[in-house]
């Protein structure tokens, strides 16, 4: 049986106090592309921002710097990608790695999200807006990051304390309808 990363890793770190307001960017990870979407500074609706190729770690950690300054972002959410059963995949680490990277970099917070079916999801709502291939390539990453964001903004509650990463849990808890 696969084990899931709360499985190997029972005690997470604890998350530092974010500032009530402030804007937060919502991270679709890929190892070539990036896909980023914005907050508002109140946390309400969540919009595709940008898809930023990726040139290398300085040229990268400049990026995500100018970022966080120009766009006052205050938190990062990384969408990590795994497997229905909520195991975790290389591109989980992949994506953790990149978590800490950011971290380190631009010294804001990092958490991260369950990001399972964002891309298809996407990839559907892109091709209902009747988008050529193209344009839908253009933007997939940016409105995967726009998903990830707003089910993060919909379960985070200020008033629970400081904001939380997600822990992988399997989709089907084995009871039957």
């Amino acid at each position: 049986m696969a084990r899931s990363f709360e499985d190997e890793h029972p005690q997470l770190p604890s998350t530092p106090e974010i500032p009530a307001k402030g804007r937060i960017a919502g991270i679709d990870f890929g190892k070539t592309r990036i896909g980023i979407a914005l907050s508002d500074p109140g946390r309400v609706l969540a919009t595709p921002w940008a898809v930023y190729q990726r040139r290398g770690p300085q040229q990268d950690a400049e990026y995500f710097r100018k970022l966080v300054k120009q766009e006052e972002i205050v938190l990062f959410v990384v969408g990590l990608p795994v497997h229905c059963d909520g195991s975790e995949s290389e591109s989980s680490q992949a994506a953790r790695e990149f978590g800490h990277w950011l971290e380190a970099v631009t010294g804001t917070p990092v958490v991260f999200m369950d990001e399972r079916f964002s891309t298809q999801t996407a990839d559907t709502w892109l091709r209902s807006a009747h988008l050529s291939h193209k344009r839908r390539r253009e933007r997939l990453d940016k409105v995967s990051a726009q998903i990830i964001l707003s089910a993060y903004l919909a379960t985070y509650k200020p008033s629970s304390g400081p904001p939380q990463s997600w822990s992988p849990s399997p989709l089907d808890d084995g009871e039957s309808v």
